[in-house]
């Protein structure tokens, strides 16, 4: 059975990279963007995401590596 999108679900339109909380769902405990097929979101928001995750690390509200 496929996963439903995170996203589509929960009706957010946006991902903003502000939104560490909802970020931190999405990474592994390594600080890597977990893959679509197993977090279950969509391409369009599984693109929005990397984006906002590398904007996040960029700004220094995540980390690039945690160990």
């Amino acid at each position: 059975m496929q996963k439903q999108c995170f996203f589509t679900q929960n009706n957010i339109k946006y991902i903003d990279y502000k939104d560490v909380d909802i970020l931190k769902k999405f990474l592994n405990p390594h600080g890597r963007i977990m893959a679509k097929k197993k977090t279950g979101v969509s391409s369009k928001y599984q693109r929005q995401l990397a984006t906002a995750v590398k904007r996040a690390r960029f700004m220094g509200l995540l980390p690039f590596v945690s160990r």
